[in-house]
């Protein structure tokens, strides 16, 4: 209502001001009062048009209305026009707001981007030994359990085994479900070389005796079979690696064939096997390690110094070897 009555002031104030030159007036006195009504037009417009404006137009002061005002005064005749034809159709029809194609939605509780990782391990067996013993909280452990799918075979296997003995069904289950996954896998390779096998002749025989062999003693090296199962894996995995020691475009045959014989406790053909491995080209790196495991299980201590020297630096500083050299030079 107040801007009603500011509108038709600032309506009669323009019209009084364009009056004063119909009158018999000097040029000074129609020109002081056309400007003093021609300002207070201008006045009562911008505060009529400034009380309508939405808050966000209103601020600053006296910007906003000092804006209109000069638009209105600085400009005879036009300005007030323009002002009115600019601005009330904008306060009377306002444009339709379009409806949103997307919902705005606050920051998630959760991590909502990859969490950085540095460069040290994120995961240990010792860690996820703990968490599998200690942890109160099932998720916890079952999260251990899939952490062990970043890590070698030989170390999450360990792991899983602890886990068969948790108290909770869940843990047990998943634990069971990845071992038997890691075995099957094995198993039906083995199956498969078996049936390739039974038709193979020539050099595709000894290459399948020599992929049985180490099939066979993945399952033994793994710890995948225990027991008796265990020795029957070993001997299966020697019988085949007994076939392949006469290919002289596979030296490492003897170094599998010594890796088993020592894995049985067959030490001294395991190291026949390994001076075989030698003379065929095999690096005395390579070697140094099962050496310095018969030297230590016979007894013969200063050898296990002799044969860790032989081992580069570089493979001295990673374990396992790094607690090996730090005992034993």
């Amino acid at each position: 209502m107040i801007s009603k009555w500011l509108f038709s002031g600032a309506l009669l104030f323009e019209l009084s001001s364009w009056a004063a030159f119909h009158e018999r007036l000097s040029v000074a006195q129609a020109t002081s009062l056309y400007l003093g009504a021609h300002a207070a037009s201008s006045a009562l417009l911008a505060a009529g048009i400034w009380l309508l404006l939405p808050r966000r137009y209103k601020l600053p002061l006296p910007w906003s209305p000092l804006f209109i005002f000069c638009l209105a005064f600085f400009v005879p005749v036009l300005g007030a026009v323009g002002v009115a034809a600019a601005l009330f159709p904008a306060l009377y029809l306002p444009r339709r707001r379009q409806e949103k194609s997307w919902d705005s939605m606050g920051l998630p509780e959760l991590p909502f981007r990859p969490q950085e990782r540095g460069k040290e391990l994120m995961f240990n067996d010792g860690g996820l030994q703990d968490v599998l013993r200690h942890a109160p909280d099932t998720e916890k452990r079952m999260a251990a359990l899939f952490a062990t799918r970043r890590m070698p075979s030989r170390e999450a296997i360990p792991i899983l085994k602890l886990a068969l003995r948790d108290s909770a069904d869940d843990v047990r289950l998943l634990a069971y479900s990845m071992l038997d996954k890691q075995e099957s896998e094995i198993n039906l390779r083995i199956e498969t070389a078996l049936r390739q096998l039974a038709v193979a002749e020539g050099a595709h025989r000894t290459a399948l005796h020599d992929a049985l062999a180490r099939w066979y003693w993945e399952l033994a090296y793994l710890g995948l079979a225990q027991g008796s199962v265990l020795d029957h894996v070993l001997e299966q995995a020697r019988e085949h690696a007994q076939r392949t020691l006469d290919d002289p475009g596979n030296p490492y045959a003897h170094v599998l064939a010594g890796r088993i014989a020592l894995e049985q406790g067959r030490l001294e053909t395991a190291a026949d096997h390994f001076s075989h491995a030698e003379a065929a080209g095999v690096g005395v790196p390579t070697l140094a390690p099962f050496r310095a495991e018969i030297a230590f299980l016979q007894g013969r201590y200063a050898e296990v110094r002799q044969q860790l020297a032989a081992l580069p630096s570089e493979t001295l500083q990673r374990p396992p070897f790094a607690a090996l050299a730090k005992y034993w030079l």
